[in-house]
């Protein structure tokens, strides 16, 4: 599909989705929504992609909501907002929920709802000068929708505190309260994102979907629910056709065929 807030890179079983809204920081409005959204799901249920990387185009990865969207929501009714924001939470879900490992390459500034993207990704990669903020404080409003990603990855304790303040905080923060995995100096960002790639291609494609269901299981059921869930699953992928050949390419002392 063509996008007009999105640019797609495809190498090999590799894509690149990057925001492309230079003029702007790459900030959200209703169309960056649906394309996202829409270009995730597509990507979901591609037997083409293994691995998805998110970035932005420009200085910033994205700045948050546009501010001309922000205008004309302030003449919305209640239900116009709800509609609204149901956009917002269907694009991170997208993302978190994806089928493929996703890379956020953080290329630089992230605010707002910009935060619940990276939030959203697997592996989270930033460039040392990147700047942050949950600014929504700021503006009489709170970050609602993105805080379900944002909390998986620096705590209740860390996100109350940023929620709060609104304060501004760089990338070396950022990684010690686990919102970013790395940092890399931008000469090497793309160098560390191909060790990953290299790492995630030994690893089997279906292992990685059934893991990140895991854990999204492990959110929903109970400890005792979830136990049972984890017995009957590990049966099912043993004697799966990949792990069939993951066990037997172990055992053989030879590359298992899907990173080949």
């Amino acid at each position: 599909m063509k996008y007009d807030t999105i640019d797609i890179q495809k190498t090999k079983n590799i894509t690149t989705v990057y925001l492309n809204r230079p003029e702007v920081h790459n900030a959200i409005n209703e169309k960056l929504m649906i394309e996202l959204t829409s270009c995730f799901n597509e990507l979901s249920r591609d037997d083409n992609t293994r691995i998805i990387i998110l970035s932005g185009n420009g200085k910033s990865f994205c700045a948050g909501a546009d501010l001309h969207w922000m205008k004309s929501m302030m003449k919305y009714s209640k239900d116009e907002n709800i509609k609204d924001s149901s956009l917002l939470l269907d694009l991170f879900e997208s993302i978190y929920s994806c089928s493929k490992p996703v890379i956020g390459r953080i290329n630089g500034s992230a605010f707002g709802g910009g935060i619940g993207l990276l939030a959203a990704c697997d592996i989270v990669i930033a460039v040392p000068d990147s700047k942050f903020s949950f600014s929504e404080v700021k503006l009489g409003i709170i970050p609602a929708v993105i805080s379900t990603y944002v909390v998986r990855r620096i705590g209740l304790s860390n996100m109350k505190r940023l929620f709060i303040t609104g304060e501004r905080f760089d990338s070396s923060y950022a990684k010690e309260i686990g919102l970013v995995d790395c940092i890399v100096p931008e000469s090497e960002l793309n160098d560390v994102i191909r060790q990953y790639i290299d790492l995630l291609s030994f690893s089997g494609p279906k292992a990685i979907t059934e893991i990140k269901k895991l854990i999204n299981t492990y959110e929903k059921l109970d400890l005792e629910e979830y136990k049972d869930f984890t017995v009957k699953k590990i049966a099912e992928l043993r004697i799966s056709d990949e792990g069939q050949e993951g066990m037997n390419a172990f055992l053989e002392k030879r590359k298992a065929k899907w990173s080949e």
